[in-house]
C-alpha cells in the first residue's frame, strides 16, 4: 500500500470523522456482488464507496444445482477489484455475506474457498431465516419505529419476517426471488403469478390478521418504487421510507404485468438495463405479497441485510442511539462553523417556545433539534446559493431515521434560513410534503434561526445571554448591556420578520 500512495500518510481528508476506521460488507447475492465500505462503524452508517457486478450467480441454479462457470468467473473478477478497493481504502474489517444462490449451490465450497482466498476473511453463508433476520435489522436500523412485516426480495429468493418494538419473528424463506420466478416460468410474468401465489398459500402472510404496513427491501423493488415516483412526478426521489397505499402498488404492479413484455412496459425507460427484465417478476411477487397479506401500505427501506448485519454487532446502548441526531451532529462536526453553536442554538429556540407558550411534540422537539445541528452546513457556498446546497443536502442526503415528511420540514427550515420565506432553493411541491402544520412550525423554526445567526455569527457563548420575553401582543428581545451595539436596523428587520411569522404584532429590543 505505501508503494501504491508513494507516501506513508494517512490519505483521509479532513472531512472526514476524525479517527473513525472504514468497515465494509462484500454483499454475494443471486443478482450482484455489491462492496459498500461505511465511513465507520456505527449506529449512523455514511456509505464512502459502493459499487456492484451483475454477475447473476443465481441464473439457472433451480435447473443445474450449480452456479454456472462463467458467472463465478464474473464474480471472482469483480471480487478482485472489491478487495483492491477495500486496501486501498484502508478498510479495517470486511464482513463477507453470501445468500440465496451460494448457499443453495452444490459447488458452494469451491466458489467459498475461491473468494476466501481474494479478500482474506471469511465467507458466512446466511441461512434463509438468518437472512430474513438481517433484513428486519436493516429496516429497524434505518427506520426505528417500523412495526409490521419485512420482506427482502432477492434474486434467488424472498426472505419474510415480522417486526414488533424493534425485534424480529418468524423468520421465513420462499424460492420467490426475480432471477428464480424468471426461469421458473420460462420468462412469463403472468406465469409467475401462479407460481409465486403456490409458493406463498402456506405462508405467514395468509395466516396474518391483514392491514398494517410492509417494508420492502432489495434492489428489483426499489426499482418499482422509483417508477412509481418518476410516474406520479414525486418531488423527493430517494426510495428510503418511500410510503404508498397498497391501491396505488398494486395497480401499478398489475399494469407491469398486463404489458406482457420484459422490456416495454410503463415507465420502463425509468428502469437501469440492468433491472429492466427482472422488475416485472418483482411486480409479481410483490403484487402477490400484498394481496396475500392484505396490507394497507407499501414502506420502502433502501437498508437491508447488509446494514442490519452491522446493525446487529453493535451492542444494546449504541443501537438504541438515535441514527437521525446521530448523522445530524456528524453532519454539524463535519461542515457546520462551530459545532458548539447548535447546541446553543437549540436552547436559544427551546426558551423562545417556552416563552410564547408553543407545545411540541417529542417528534417536533426532534425534528427542531435536528434542524438547529443542520443550520450552519452551507456556509462555504457561495451566499446566491448557500440556500439551494443546503436543501438539497438534508433533503436528499444519506440521513437515516427520517421520512419524506420529515425531510421536508428539515428542508423547508434550512432553506427560511438561508433565503428567507419566499422559498428561493426549494419547490413547493417538496415543501408540501411536510404538511400544512409542519410547513408553518418550520417558518417559525426557519425565522427565529434568521435572528440568532446575524447575532451571533455562528459563535458559541452568545445565545445563552439572549432571551425573549413575550409582553401582551409584543414580543421583546431581551439583550444584555454588553451586547447592546447588536441592536440596529438588520436585527430589527429580522426581528419584525420573525414576529409576523410567530403571530406577535409587536417587537422590541430590551437592553439591560
Amino acid at each position: 500500500m505505501n508503494s501504491f500512495w508513494g507516501v506513508d500518510a494517512d490519505p483521509t481528508a479532513q472531512g472526514r470523522i476524525k479517527g473513525a476506521r472504514p468497515v465494509a460488507v462484500l454483499d454475494i447475492g443471486s443478482n450482484s456482488v455489491r462492496l459498500v465500505v461505511y465511513e465507520r462503524h456505527a449506529r449512523a452508517l455514511t456509505p464512502l464507496y459502493n459499487e456492484k457486478s451483475a454477475c447473476a450467480l443465481g441464473r439457472g441454479i433451480a435447473l443445474t444445482g450449480r452456479l454456472a462457470d462463467s458467472n463465478v468467473a464474473r464474480a471472482l473478477v469483480a471480487i478482485k477489484r472489491f478487495a483492491l478497493v477495500a486496501r486501498m481504502m484502508r478498510v479495517g474489517k470486511i464482513h463477507v455475506l453470501a445468500t440465496s444462490a451460494v448457499r443453495d449451490a452444490a459447488n458452494r465450497t469451491e466458489f467459498v474457498a475461491a473468494v476466501e482466498a481474494i479478500i482474506g476473511s471469511k465467507v458466512q453463508v446466511l441461512s434463509g431465516e438468518q437472512e430474513a433476520h438481517f433484513a428486519a435489522l436493516g429496516v429497524v436500523a434505518g427506520i426505528p419505529d417500523f412495526s409490521g412485516m419485512v420482506g427482502d426480495l432477492g434474486g434467488g429468493s424472498l426472505e419474510l419476517s415480522t417486526i414488533a418494538s424493534g425485534a424480529d419473528t418468524n423468520g421465513e424463506t420462499y424460492e420467490l426471488g426475480v432471477i428464480r420466478l424468471q426461469d421458473d416460468s420460462g420468462g412469463s410474468a403472468a406465469k409467475a403469478g401462479e407460481i409465486a401465489r403456490e409458493r406463498l398459500k402456506d405462508s405467514s402472510l395468509a395466516r396474518g390478521p391483514g392491514g398494517g404496513a410492509f417494508a420492502a427491501i432489495g434492489g428489483t423493488w426499489r426499482s418499482l418504487a422509483k417508477l412509481h415516483q418518476v410516474r406520479r412526478h414525486y418531488p423527493l426521489q430517494m426510495v428510503q421510507h418511500y410510503v404508498v397505499p397498497v391501491a396505488d402498488m398494486l395497480a401499478l404492479c398489475d399494469e407491469i404485468v398486463a404489458a406482457g413484455s420484459l422490456k416495454d412496459y410503463p415507465g420502463s425507460g425509468s428502469v437501469s438495463s440492468s433491472r429492466r427484465d427482472l422488475v416485472p417478476f418483482g411486480a409479481v411477487a410483490l403484487a402477490e405479497v400484498l394481496r396475500a397479506g392484505r396490507f394497507d401500505t407499501v414502506v420502502f427501506s433502501a437498508l437491508g441485510v447488509r446494514e442490519g448485519y452491522l446493525y446487529g454487532l453493535l451492542d444494546s446502548r449504541e443501537q438504541a442511539i438515535d441514527p437521525l441526531i446521530q448523522g445530524s451532529e456528524e453532519l454539524s462536526v463535519l461542515r457546520s462553523r462551530s459545532p458548539a453553536h447548535a447546541n446553543d442554538l437549540i436552547e436559544f429556540s427551546t426558551q423562545y417556545l417556552v416563552a410564547a407558550g408553543v407545545s411540541e411534540t417529542p417528534e417536533e422537539t426532534r425534528l427542531r433539534q435536528v434542524s438547529c445541528l443542520l443550520a450552519d452546513i452551507g456556509w462555504r457556498a457561495h451566499p446566491d446559493y448557500r440556500g439551494a446546497q443546503s436543501v438539497d443536502a438534508v433533503a436528499y442526503g444519506s440521513l437515516t431515521g427520517v421520512d419524506h415528511p420529515g425531510r421536508a420540514f428539515l428542508a423547508h427550515v434550512i432553506a427560511v434560513r438561508y433565503n428567507g420565506l419566499k422559498l428561493k432553493g426549494v419547490t413547493q411541491p417538496l415543501v408540501g410534503l411536510a404538511g400544512h402544520t409542519a410547513s408553518a412550525r418550520a417558518k417559525l423554526i426557519g425565522a427565529l434561526f434568521r435572528v440568532a445567526y446575524p447575532m451571533t455569527a455562528a459563535m458559541p457563548g452568545i445565545l445563552p445571554r439572549i432571551r425573549f420575553l413575550v409582553e401582551g401582543n409584543t414580543l421583546v428581545l431581551v439583550l444584555p448591556q454588553d451586547f447592546a451595539f447588536l441592536d440596529g436596523e438588520h436585527l430589527q428587520g429580522r426581528l419584525d420578520q420573525f414576529a409576523g411569522v410567530a403571530g406577535h404584532k409587536n417587537a422590541k429590543v430590551r437592553i439591560t
